[in-house]
């Protein structure tokens, strides 16, 4: 059997008694601790200070009366004030380190019932990052009869062995992410994984972070979510302000930002405090921050690192800590090479970056995103409405499919799902009125059944449009459509064979793409191009 070592602190305060029988009617921490038939300690390393050593010495002894086996192995450690957790914490993990410990011949046990708090805190800190390879221990008295021994308790803290915590932890998470979804039961694997990440740094760290994607994706929605969980754990007390750089302009950029001073300019007749102050202690999200110029840029970035910046016509600095959460639809990559970006800026940003997928690319959250959109229809007008099946199976039919081209991405969604619900003879939407909202998405995306703005007449020839089949025209065009709306050829294989593909060994959908393609002397090059 591995030999059982016991390090913990001497209590001053709790381990003191009177020096005489009556010692043993009161419960010691330390003496109790090695009173019990269900725990063996081999070995006591004790700590103390120097000013202790004669109530070291007493416990010492009582000790060896009550175990004999235990050896005590007393060590000073002096603190200036045990109250410093920085001069605490130092001394401790010197010690750990100096110490010769040997997992595999002894179990280790933790004792954080005596000393200070702040050590007791050290010791748990240590202990979980394993610097004190073992197990917490805590001990207390035993209520209600007179029991010098008490009770002890050891707490493993791979916390995979308690189940209900463990569960507990889980489920904790799940309603954090499910929350930052607004409660859609999303099924894209990849937006599902960005989400969990997202929960994991709002939940655990205060930088900045980045949001991109294309206009519509749901940055605003998401970042006000982000707010709210940050928020619900007590990571944020103040406000959530949010602005539209791109409604920003001039001079009037600055004032709003920054705020301004009264008799700043022709106009400013009162001071103004500006959006980065008000959101002292709370959220910052400057969507669509690739439209702020370079010198707003670089009053943003010291705000962000010194918590300070300067009002128009003001001599004296203003103070502000806030979260920030910028956003954008530009590549602001290129925007660093153009130099429309300060590179300094897009380098503190960049630490968390999260690129939101559009809705063409998330097809099959669609349909979860239908009901939502329902609900929300309901909540705000007071009245309920749904689908007939017919309707229901021909509008998901045509929005997952590669001709649907969700240019305007969720509020796309969300105005066709509107339009529908306000036209519905009695609240329910049958298939008369998804035939007439399928017309108007092709107008409006320019994916009509054969007129000029299916975006043919740019790639091929008069004479090769007219040698086309209808029915070959409206393929082609649904398909070079889907391809200007991919990053990638493969991602545009993956989008038009979604259904297919699930059936077949080899999903090599690229290369399926481009024989498609050249049926009609066309690459992928051309297309994107």
């Amino acid at each position: 059997m591995p030999r059982t070592s016991v390090i913990g602190f001497l209590g001053s305060t709790l381990d003191a008694s009177k020096r005489d029988a009556s010692r043993w009617n009161k419960w010691r921490p330390t003496v109790g601790l090695c009173m019990h038939p269900d725990l063996r300690v081999d070995r006591f390393v004790l700590l103390h200070g120097r000013q202790h050593e004669s109530l070291a010495e007493l416990v010492t002894q009582d000790i060896a009366s009550v175990s004999p086996e235990t050896l005590v192995e007393r060590h000073v450690l002096d603190f200036d004030d045990a109250w410093d957790f920085e001069e605490v914490y130092t001394a401790l993990l010197d010690f750990a380190g100096a110490f010769a410990f040997d997992p595999e011949t002894e179990d280790y046990l933790v004792h954080i019932t005596t000393g200070t708090h702040v050590a007791q805190i050290c010791l748990f800190l240590l202990t979980e990052a394993r610097f004190l390879p073992g197990r917490l221990l805590q001990t207390q008295p035993r209520r209600g009869q007179p029991d010098p021994a008490g009770t002890w308790n050891a707490i493993d803290l791979d916390l995979s062995r308690y189940d209900g915590i463990a569960t507990r932890f889980a489920s904790q998470n799940l309603e954090s992410t499910a929350f930052l979804k607004g409660g859609i039961e999303t099924r894209n694997p990849r937006f599902n994984t960005m989400i969990d990440e997202i929960e994991r740094v709002a939940t655990r760290s205060a930088a900045p972070l980045l949001l991109m994607g294309p206009t519509g994706a749901g940055k605003s929605q998401l970042a006000r979510r982000i707010y709210e969980l940050k928020r619900h754990r007590h990571r944020l007390s103040g406000p959530f302000v949010e602005v539209n750089c791109a409604t920003l302009k001039g001079d009037g950029a600055t004032s709003a930002l920054f705020g301004h001073r009264k008799g700043a300019f022709t106009g400013a007749i009162n001071d103004r405090p500006g959006l980065l102050w008000s959101a002292d202690k709370g959220m910052l999200f400057l969507d669509e921050i690739g439209e702020l110029g370079l010198d707003e840029q670089a009053m943003i970035l010291r705000a962000i690192e010194e918590g300070r910046f300067l009002p128009v016509g003001s001599d004296k600095e203003a103070e502000s800590r806030f979260q920030l959460i910028a956003g954008t639809n530009r590549d602001l990559v290129a925007g660093v090479a153009k130099g429309t970006f300060r590179d300094d800026l897009f380098a503190r940003l960049n630490l968390w970056t999260f690129t939101l997928p559009g809705l063409a690319d998330r097809r099959e959250d669609i349909e979860p995103n239908l009901a939502f959109e329902l609900d929300r229809y309901a909540a705000t007008n007071d009245e309920r409405v749904t689908f007939n099946r017919e309707a229901r199976e021909r509008y998901l039919s045509f929005a997952t499919g590669p001709a649907a081209a969700w240019a305007g991405n969720f509020r796309d969604l969300s105005a066709s799902i509107t339009r529908m619900a306000t036209l519905a003879p009695s609240g329910r939407i049958d298939t008369t009125t998804v035939e007439a909202e399928i017309t108007r998405l092709e107008q409006l995306w320019g994916v009509g059944s054969g007129g000029s703005d299916d975006g043919l007449t740019d790639l091929l020839s008069p004479d090769a449009i007219a040698e086309l089949d209808p029915f070959d025209r409206v393929q082609l065009a649904a398909v070079v459509s889907v391809c200007k709306r991919s990053r990638s050829q493969s991602a545009a294989g993956r989008a038009l064979f979604a259904a297919s593909r699930t059936r077949r060994r080899s999903t090599n959908d690229a290369d399926r793409l481009r024989k498609y393609l050249s049926r009609f002397d066309l690459e992928w090059k051309d297309v994107r191009g």
